[in-house]
């Protein structure tokens, strides 16, 4: 295992993360499962784990709070905050009213004092950036929370709060949360050098494009993947965005075989060679997943393999736009377009 410094906070973290969406009901995984994967992520080496409030309705971080008992000082503890939690509508966002019930439940769901990142799910355009990142200061200097970042938030989002924790004398965001893979590489147009800028971390989710670069998904094959049947439209193939996909997928497994290397190795070799990533994360569903993807945790790939993948996929190139989450809202909403 690798390990990085995260953004400018002297925290050491692995290349690899282990990320906790699929544990629970949505991955169909069972108590014994998840603490059996963590701790061999613990024990390859992996001491950063990811969760967030909303995974399961707080029962990731459940789960994930059982299976780190006794190991707590081993990790690195994320967890996140944002999404619709209820159908009460203050139950989201990035409200101090919100943030500061927020985080007492995800520690008390998780069954620690403090978590070590807490980051903002998603930007929230009702919320000022100086309302959310007083509240993440002041429970910052409470002591519930070490650092605190922002997750799939849009390059200009992360200037201006960088701006608002300056004017206003606050603590900073400290690391992004980007979706980036192979396919998916529209943040290394603007969000990566903002993060390389301001000297944030960067802990890139969805490095295998939801199982799109797991080897699972080839011509001829039909596509049974757990993620297919849970978003069924995003692996149409008489969608063009998901036929140029495929035909990527095709020539990326011939580069793959001929420099030895699995998909997964390639995916995630990618993932981690830019200079801006931290970690990538990965988020098994079973211990062969884990077994697969760990199995990356030492790949450097050749100069002559990335610039191959380059002539695949371009840089800054997003093969399904449409899937982006990052977007401006304007773009979404004809009424935030219209005067």
């Amino acid at each position: 295992m690798q390990y990085r410094t995260l953004g400018r906070t002297g925290v050491q973290v692995s290349t690899l993360a282990l990320g906790a969406m699929n544990f629970g009901s949505l991955g169909r995984t069972t108590q014994d499962e998840v603490t059996a994967m963590v701790d061999a992520a613990i024990d390859a080496g992996i001491n950063l784990v990811d969760t967030a409030d909303m995974y399961g309705r707080g029962e990731s971080e459940e789960m994930v709070g059982k299976a780190i008992a006794g190991r707590r000082d081993d990790i690195v503890l994320a967890t996140k905050a944002g999404m619709p939690m209820g159908d009460e509508r203050n139950q989201q966002g990035g409200s101090r009213r919100w943030l500061v019930t927020a985080l007492d439940n995800s520690l008390r769901r998780l069954g620690v004092d403090h978590v070590d990142l807490y980051q903002i799910h998603r930007w929230d355009p009702g919320t000022s950036d100086e309302e959310t990142l007083s509240a993440l200061t002041d429970l910052q200097r409470a002591g519930k929370i070490r650092y605190f970042g922002c997750s799939t938030f849009p390059a200009y989002r992360i200037v201006q709060a960088e701006w608002a924790a300056r004017e206003n004398h606050l603590s900073r965001y400290v690391a992004e949360q980007p979706s980036y893979s192979i396919l998916q590489r529209g943040i290394e147009t603007h969000v990566l050098p903002v993060t390389e800028q301001y000297g944030l971390g960067v802990l890139a989710w969805s490095p295998l494009a939801s199982g799109w670069l797991s080897g699972a998904i080839r011509k001829g094959r039909e596509i049974t993947t757990s993620r297919s049947t849970l978003l069924p439209q995003r692996f149409d193939l008489t969608l063009p965005a998901n036929q140029a996909r495929l035909d990527a997928v095709e020539r990326l497994a011939a580069l793959a075989d001929a420099a030895g290397l699995t998909m997964i190795q390639l995916a995630l070799g990618f993932v981690t060679a830019h200079r801006a990533v931290t970690s990538a994360i990965i988020g098994p569903r079973t211990m062969d997943h884990l077994r697969s993807q760990l199995a990356a945790a030492d790949t450097v790939l050749a100069s002559d393999v990335l610039d191959a993948i380059d002539e695949i996929v371009a840089p800054g190139v997003d093969l399904a736009p449409d899937e982006k989450y990052d977007t401006p809202p304007a773009l979404l909403d004809p009424a935030l377009r219209r005067r």
